[in-house]
């Protein structure tokens, strides 16, 4: 009896051990299958080592072929390699790899986000999508799959999508997609210095004719996806880490001056004044009214119908960025001032109707004020939809990394639109596009305190991943 008991002990003994041996087995395995030290450690640390890489001390700050930028673009470029992909800089300072797969003239998939940032930005904002890409492609050729793809696989680093050296957004995706003017080159900084200065700096030697021959050809092209965090809160509301973008919303960027009589600040009576700072005040608060609510300005008529309001009641915004006045002194009623407006919405023709009704009432009140105004567009780029099929296989894919981490099936992915441009806006004149989103701290981004958790940068790597695996 004793022995038997000790049979059955023993026999219960080993059956436990070999079961936990069994989990710890099955929980490597599915590790494995998940590639945590590619998708997740490693990626989240290079997105820790680019956002170190800054023309500023104490901030994040990367623009349009600055030192900062070259560094992080040469720092992608190994990470590429590192991939196993083939890499160049073009004429306009992308920064691009490139794997053939098993069929080299097949059309190719591009995959890409901007390596450039506002001023104090976040580490996540362009760099996200990038490291993703790469990180998914790095994965493959762990698994020696990299070569099986069936369609080359291009992953592009944009040199510039904020726009905030030049004010001229996308000249790095514009200039694949073939919608970038010549004139873009001569364009200034603040500085005096142009696109093209900026890029022979950099030993880039760019003319007319090179730069038309920078589009890529449609024909050649399969479409192209994006990783981008949300920038928005959406995702954290409804608690999923990734989401598939439907489309995204129509932007316009005007640059008003205002015109009027400098004088001494205390010599010059209230009623004999003609200040532009005020009128500028004046101006921007009819804006901020206009888009909070705007209704109460435009009426049912040929320019606008129930639908276009109850659109821009929804995704109208408007910000006024930069202001600056002339000569800037304390004790010096200014001569001049000049502002930026940045306005958007998913409805193209509510935005233009917006954009005439603004012109309208501020030409009205520079007259009432005794001021000039002059009203420049900056910047226009319509409302972009997004593929529908690639938003479907996105969608897929984002269903099955999710299951891969979590082991459950998840419910419906959300489908946003984003307020915020990308250069997928660009890309669109080139071929299809779609757009995935990933979930972000509060909502919050162009800033320092932009943060996504590890494991919805795992997420986003397993989601690219996936769409690679499955349609490419």
């Amino acid at each position: 009896m004793a022995i038997s008991s000790s049979i059955l002990f023993c026999y219960l003994l080993f059956s436990l051990i070999s079961n936990v041996a069994s989990s710890f087995m099955y929980s490597d395995d599915r590790r494995d299958v998940l590639f945590p030290q590619i998708l997740k450690e490693e990626a989240v640390t290079r997105l820790d080592e680019l956002g170190k890489v800054s023309d500023a001390n104490g901030y994040l700050q990367r623009t349009f072929m600055s030192p900062a930028s070259v560094r992080a673009g040469n720092l992608i470029r190994q990470w590429m390699e590192d991939a196993g992909l083939r890499t160049w800089v073009d004429h306009m300072g992308n920064v691009h790899g490139r794997v053939e797969g098993l069929n080299a003239s097949a059309q190719a998939l591009l995959i890409g986000s901007h390596l450039d940032t506002v001023v104090d930005a976040g580490i996540f904002d362009g760099s996200l999508g990038i490291i993703t890409a790469i990180s998914a492609l790095k994965v493959l050729k762990s698994t020696g799959k990299l070569g099986k793809l069936k369609r080359p696989v291009e992953v592009i680093a944009f040199s510039d999508e904020e726009g905030v050296r030049f004010q001229s957004t996308f000249l790095g995706s514009a200039a694949l997609a073939g919608v970038l003017p010549v004139s873009a080159l001569r364009v200034s900084d603040k500085s005096g210095v142009t696109v093209l200065d900026a890029l022979r700096e950099n030993s880039i030697d760019i003319a007319e004719e090179s730069l038309l021959q920078l589009k890529y050809d449609p024909a050649s092209v399969w479409g192209y996806i994006e990783v981008h965090i949300e920038q928005g809160p959406v995702l954290e509301w409804v608690g999923f880490p990734l989401g598939v973008v439907q489309g995204i919303a129509g932007q316009t960027r005007l640059k008003v001056t205002v015109r009027g009589s400098q004088g001494h600040a205390g010599t010059v009576p209230m009623s004999m004044r003609q200040d532009p700072m005020t009128a500028a005040a004046e101006l921007i608060v009819l804006l901020e009214r206009l888009c909070k609510h705007p209704k109460d300005f435009l009426s049912y008529d040929g320019r606008s119908n129930g639908s276009t309001l109850e659109s821009l009641s929804s995704s109208l915004v408007c910000t006024v960025g930069e202001i600056s006045s002339w000569p800037s002194a304390s004790n010096v009623i200014p001569g001049e001032v000049t502002f930026t407006v940045d306005l958007r919405a998913i409805d193209d023709a509510g935005r233009e109707t917006v954009l005439y009704e603004l012109s309208n009432q501020l030409y009205q009140i520079c007259e009432k004020r005794s001021v000039s105004c002059i009203v420049e567009r900056k910047h226009d780029a319509n409302a972009v939809m997004c593929d529908a099929d690639l938003s479907s296989q996105l969608k897929s894919a984002s269903y099955a990394a999710l299951k891969r981490m979590t082991g459950e099936t998840q419910h419906e992915i959300p489908v946003i639109m984003s307020g915020a441009g990308h250069d997928a806006m660009a890309m669109s004149h080139l071929t299809k596009v779609g757009m995935l989103f990933v979930r972000c701290r509060g909502g919050i981004s162009h800033s320092p305190a932009e943060h996504v958790l590890d494991d919805d940068v795992w997420a986003a790597g397993l989601a690219v991943l996936a769409f690679l695996e499955t349609h490419v």
